[in-house]
């Protein structure tokens, strides 16, 4: 038996989709006019900044991404046609291809990188009050899946 939404779960559900869109619509525009890379490139960028030695498998920058195998593949073949990341083998294991940030993708994810937040307060905390963001910050721990604690990060 289907349970349909009731009346206020539409709404919400509707609403949480138009934020969503909004924001990352939002973002994107930011990015792509005052640093020429969609929000998608910004991310991986991001996560690789953050990884020891600024490298990461290919696999591992995909789920942490949110992003297919091919998908990514294809997006870090554009970000090495900028010189922003470069693809290593990994010496161990033939399968593995390793994720580099160069010094060149640091440096442009460093000049995106206060814009992009300034564009995060406008769109989404900004219009939040402390007990907003408080909620939403719980709201997105309930919903988003708890890590297992026996997979290496």
């Amino acid at each position: 038996m289907t349970r349909w939404l009731d009346d206020d779960e539409q709404r919400t559900w509707r609403a949480f989709l138009a934020v969503s869109q909004l924001v990352q619509e939002e973002l994107d525009r930011q990015l792509q006019r005052d640093s020429g890379m969609p929000h998608a490139y910004y991310a991986m960028l991001v996560k690789l900044s953050e990884a020891p030695g600024r490298t990461m498998r290919m696999s591992e920058l995909a789920a942490e991404v949110n992003s297919s195998q091919s998908r990514l593949s294809h997006a870090v073949k554009r970000l090495e046609e900028r010189g922003w990341v470069r693809r290593e083998p990994c010496a161990a294991d033939r399968r593995v291809s390793w994720a580099v940030l160069t010094d060149q993708g640091l440096a442009v994810l460093t000049a995106a990188a206060p814009g992009h937040v300034e564009a995060v307060r406008q769109t989404l905390f900004d219009r939040l009050t402390p007990d907003q963001l408080r909620q939403l910050a719980e709201i997105c721990a309930a919903v988003l899946p708890t890590p297992d604690p026996s997979t290496p990060s």
